[in-house]
């Protein structure tokens, strides 16, 4: 039973300097798992396995995921990863943290 994901990111997860760990940022293309619905976003547990080339994902909670297509990289600081949790794609947050605050007049 596994979950298909696509538009996804491998994304890593920094607090400062220090590695946290990688999790899987996607949108659901199929689940076999009945948790989500087709194109729900998930943002997973941390991976502990991943094999690019057989495209599949295995995350701490023994959660599969199947990788639909090709995806990307992205790094976060911890202080994000709630945005992405929420939702966010890390391009989205990105934009978030580069755009300059509003200034009051």
């Amino acid at each position: 039973m596994n979950t298909t994901v696509k538009d996804w990111y491998i994304v890593t997860v920094m607090d400062g300097e220090q590695l946290v760990g990688e999790v899987l940022h996607g949108t659901v293309a199929d689940d076999q798992t009945f948790r989500f619905f087709e194109g729900d976003y998930v943002t997973t547990s941390r991976i502990v396995s991943m094999d690019v080339k057989a495209q599949q994902v295995i995350t701490a909670s023994n959660s599969y995921y199947a990788l639909k297509g090709s995806g990307k990289r992205a790094i976060i600081d911890l202080d994000d990863f709630e945005l992405l949790r929420h939702g966010f794609s890390p391009e989205q947050i990105r934009a978030l943290n580069s755009s300059s605050p509003l200034l009051a007049h």
